[in-house]
């Protein structure tokens, strides 16, 4: 069976300072490192060039690049003349001053798919919690894929603390909780970070928005139409299959009920859309998926990362309309 988390003689290229993040993968490193020396402890000290590419014959290919890895000359794809790698380096130095300030410290760092998405994690120095006691945690996450057709992508990411769920941070358009950047132009880490603000804006409208989840009970009604939109029941291909009942969601949208009271934190909002949200991201993390680092990339970069912003979109609806 594949796995995503990257494997070099036999090691996890993954690290990881103080507790063990929710994936329970990577190394165990000393819990003060700056982001170059996590970055080295996880075995991302490398960088890609774009080398020219022949046939077999020697003929040059005009307007494609392989590009490739400084470590042991692997090809991690192949990409256009304009295509602008970003190097680890830089990645991880877009944590530096924050670190330094003391308002972030260096969580995890990883490869995955064979080196072609890197990622680090970074703890922002504030919290918040929800009912007294549902702590929530802000992170800053930057994944740098080495990939034809995948964008740079920073991005504030919330960790429910009580269940190590992440939480996506869906506010509206008028809060820019990422950035995402192609590879046609060179990257620019103080524009970045001019664009994320870095503050603690973002974090307040998202703990604005827990909160009125919170405070906002579902009907049994509603709650199957919120499964049922978060996890569609489809028949040939079509989504407009009658579903007025439990039995009658998904399987996916049935598990997700069952864990409605049997995650970890179900007291805190018991009845609230705070807590159907958290069904879905417990169920997305947690237990979806077969291997628990294909579970990681589908919640940080694949279909599950889609599906938590539309779980909180969707709760947010019934909430309103509660």
């Amino acid at each position: 069976m594949s796995h995503e988390v990257e494997m070099v003689n036999g090691v996890a290229q993954m690290a990881y300072a103080g507790e063990t993040p929710w994936h329970g993968l990577g190394t165990k490193v000393a819990p003060d490192l700056s982001p170059i020396q996590i970055m080295s402890k996880a075995g991302l000290d490398w960088s890609v060039e774009k080398e020219t590419m022949t046939t077999a014959s020697g003929v040059e290919i005009e307007g494609k690049k392989a590009l490739v890895r400084s470590s042991d000359n692997k090809v991690l794809d192949v990409v256009g003349d304009n295509w602008n790698p970003v190097q680890n380096s830089d990645a991880f130095e877009f944590f530096s001053e924050y670190t330094l300030a003391g308002d972030m410290e260096m969580h995890t760092a990883g490869s995955l798919k064979g080196g072609q998405m890197v990622w680090a994690l970074a703890k922002v120095k504030e919290s918040f919690d929800i009912l007294g006691g549902d702590q929530v945690d802000s992170y800053l996450l930057f994944s740098n894929p080495h990939k034809y057709g995948k964008a740079i992508d920073v991005r504030f990411t919330p960790i429910r603390v009580v269940c190590n769920n992440t939480l996506s941070m869906s506010l509206g358009q008028n809060v820019a909780n990422s950035v995402t950047l192609n590879h046609r132009n060179e990257f620019n880490p103080a524009m970045v970070k001019e664009q994320m603000g870095i503050a603690s804006e973002k974090f307040a409208k998202y703990k604005e928005m827990a909160e009125f989840l919170s405070t906002k009970k579902f009907s049994m009604d509603s709650l199957v139409q919120y499964y049922n939109e978060v996890f569609p029941r489809t028949y040939q291909g079509k989504k407009d299959v009658q579903v007025k009942t439990f039995a009658d969601l998904s399987s996916n949208g049935q598990k997700a009920y069952s864990y409605l009271e049997t995650q970890p934190g179900a007291q805190y909002g018991e009845g609230s859309w705070w807590q159907a949200l958290n069904s879905v991201t417990y169920l997305t993390d947690h237990k979806m998926g077969r291997e628990v680092d294909s579970r990681l990339t589908s919640a940080w970069f694949g279909a599950n990362q889609t599906r938590k912003i539309r779980a909180v979109e969707k709760a947010v609806e019934l909430a309103v309309a509660a």
